[in-house]
């Protein structure tokens, strides 16, 4: 779930309400990492954290 709250983060999209945001998230892709060493590396976000990011970059 992407959330979006205007105290945190400066009203960027959020997974999950957490600090970490969709940019976050996306900025490892283009080095190459791939979403299972993400997943690996962020032991906090799931598969389902990553679809919803990919989601909402869609829209």
């Amino acid at each position: 779930m992407i959330t979006i709250e205007p105290g945190k983060r400066g009203g960027k999209p959020c997974i999950r309400g957490m600090r970490i945001t969709v940019y976050d998230a996306f900025s490892y892709l283009p080095s190459g990492i791939t979403y299972e060493e993400l997943l690996d590396d962020f032991s906090y976000l799931t598969q389902e954290d990553i679809l919803a990011c990919l989601s909402y970059a869609a829209d």
